[in-house]
């Protein structure tokens, strides 16, 4: 039976926590010339594309750097990144999401990805959840990075489920943007001070109830 709820959901600080990896796997790529990044800078790149972490890093260290170093520099963190990435297991599931979508599924809700990560589908797989998804739109799907909606665009029509009537679970300020600008539903989670745009927030996926995302209304 089609339902009309769908439900799209982020990766890295929704489903794992994977923010800490990449802050790791990032202040070594800055390191190497000499600069040091912050963890309130590394907040701004939650929800952003490789590429486009990079070029901010570079800005903030007003350093410049050959296209080739770029590459080598981009393909080095995420190397990085993966060295810890496949260490991960069920348990780097972050609190109450596993019985979320448990509840979504049985329900016959259908659930997506909209992840700007290119590695969701390996992370997925390391964690045990990849069952639990009809659709994954990650970083190979899209050619337009968050705050732009058309990762959760795309997400809608794979799930067949009109923009309007998706719920979309995020982390990133860009991440609840984009969800706005389609006109989605946006759920935060994390520090509602870095969130203030999202219709709802909560601290974690145990704060809320599936009885609640099933009485939420299209905007």
């Amino acid at each position: 039976m089609k339902k009309e709820k769908g439900f799209i959901f982020d990766l890295d600080g929704v489903i794992v926590d994977t923010a800490k990896f990449h802050f790791l796997a990032w202040k070594k790529a800055a390191a190497e010339f000499d600069f040091e990044l912050t963890h309130t800078q590394n907040e701004q790149l939650k929800g952003v594309s490789r590429v486009d972490s990079l070029k901010k890093i570079l800005k903030w260290a007003n350093a410049e750097v050959s296209q080739e170093k770029f590459n080598e520099l981009a393909a080095n963190k995420n190397a990085d990144y993966l060295t810890y990435v496949d260490k991960m297991t069920e348990a780097d599931i972050l609190p109450g999401v596993k019985e979320i979508l448990t509840e979504i599924k049985a329900a016959g809700y259908p659930i997506s990805l909209g992840s700007a990560s290119k590695n969701a589908p390996r992370i997925l797989d390391k964690v045990g959840l990849t069952p639990f998804f009809d659709a994954l739109v990650d970083g190979n799907s899209v050619s337009k990075a968050k705050p732009d909606p058309e990762v959760f665009l795309i997400a809608a029509e794979k799930m067949h489920v009109q923009p309007h009537n998706c719920i979309v679970f995020e982390d990133a300020e860009a991440g609840i943007e984009a969800a706005n600008k389609a006109k989605m539903i946006s759920i935060g989670l994390g520090n509602p001070e870095n969130l203030k745009e999202a219709d709802y927030n909560f601290s974690s996926f145990n704060e809320i109830t599936f009885n609640f995302l099933k009485q939420l209304q299209p905007k």
